[in-house]
């Protein structure tokens, strides 16, 4: 994996989770935050850090924003400091920015000013703990964008013993089924004379209007 190098700006919960994760990937870097004590706590996890305040301009162009490969504002407890720093990376010209947001008008104004991309780290978790746990058979999901995704599904009793040509998923549901998973492997050499068994689950992508139809949830 090509190392990347990353301005991070924000460090409350959400990113310090971010940080933890770049360094897993031990990516390159650099934590801001105008809070001492969070600058201090993610210093393990990060190649170097400062304290400041991003929205000043000055304090940002110092940090030559436009060598970074990306740019991610992570500032969640104050919308207007977000819109802020996401404009000013723009205008200092920052190669990619992507912005937090917690509401579908926040992320509007975010990409009207500067944000390459948004995410809504609430908003998914929120969708993701709905259906994983509320929604019967589905042992969990991973969405691609606003309409497509991956589901983790447990094979229906109807379809033990049918092979994936009979069922003719793909032609019926508009569904592809992309591996079946059991006892903790997965196969993804997946043919029409593959069969089905019950305890097995199933990689289906599709939009959920589709699985709902196709499993009858």
């Amino acid at each position: 994996m090509k190392t990347k190098s990353i301005l991070l700006i924000g460090l409350g919960r959400f990113g310090k989770s971010v940080a933890l994760k770049l360094n897993e990937l031990n990516q390159e870097v650099m934590a801001i935050d105008k809070n001492e004590a969070r600058v201090n706590d993610v210093l393990p996890l990060v190649t170097d850090a400062q304290i400041g305040d991003a929205t000043n301009e000055d304090f940002l162009r110092s940090l030559g924003v436009d060598n970074y490969d990306l740019c991610f504002v992570a500032i969640g407890d104050d919308f207007q400091s977000s819109l802020e720093v996401t404009s000013l990376l723009k205008d200092l010209g920052a190669k990619k920015v992507i912005s937090r947001a917690s509401r579908e008008v926040h992320r509007k104004f975010l990409l009207r000013n500067g944000a390459d991309d948004v995410v809504y780290p609430e908003k998914q978790m929120a969708n993701w703990m709905v259906i994983r746990y509320a929604v019967d058979h589905v042992l969990d999901y991973i969405a691609l964008d606003s309409e497509y995704a991956v589901y983790d599904i447990t094979v229906p009793d109807e379809w033990d013993g049918k092979t994936v040509g009979a069922l003719d998923i793909r032609r019926k549901y508009s569904l592809n089924l992309l591996a079946v998973r059991e006892n903790g492997r997965t196969n993804m050499a997946i043919t029409g004379d593959t069969v089905l068994q019950a305890g097995q689950t199933v990689l289906m992508l599709g939009t959920w209007k589709d699985i709902q139809e196709c499993f009858k949830i």
